[in-house]
């Protein structure tokens, strides 16, 4: 797991596509190929290189196969991509309750409760 910006946030993970085909995957044990392409709106190249990327640090594993005579991809979140994107979604959790606390704790800015002090 690699950091980008704040403590936490990985790199591998944080761009928003590499973000929604991790969460899409995370949800079943596998999927092919075209069902993350259509949830994730983007192109074959899109995800083609996603996938790479995201199975390159080990994050998704890619198995090929037919059904009946097709060929097919299925797509799957690894061990490995399951814990970093749930670290990852832990980082954003605590760096958005930061961010809330220290709104409201700051003169300035409204406060919780949106008055000026």
């Amino acid at each position: 797991m690699t950091d980008a910006g704040p403590p936490g946030l990985d790199k591998e993970i944080h761009h928003p596509t590499r973000l929604t085909v991790a969460a899409f995957l995370s949800g079943c044990a596998e999927a092919e190929f075209s069902a993350v392409r259509d949830y994730c709106g983007v192109t074959d190249s899109v995800l083609s290189k996603t996938v790479a990327a995201l199975e390159k640090a080990d994050y998704v594993s890619v198995r090929k196969g037919y059904f009946g005579k097709r060929p097919r991809t299925w797509l799957a979140l690894t061990p490995t991509g399951r814990k970093a994107l749930a670290a990852h979604l832990a980082a954003l959790e605590a760096l958005a309750g930061a961010a809330h606390r220290a709104g409201a704790e700051t003169p300035g800015t409204g406060g919780a409760d949106g008055r000026r002090t």
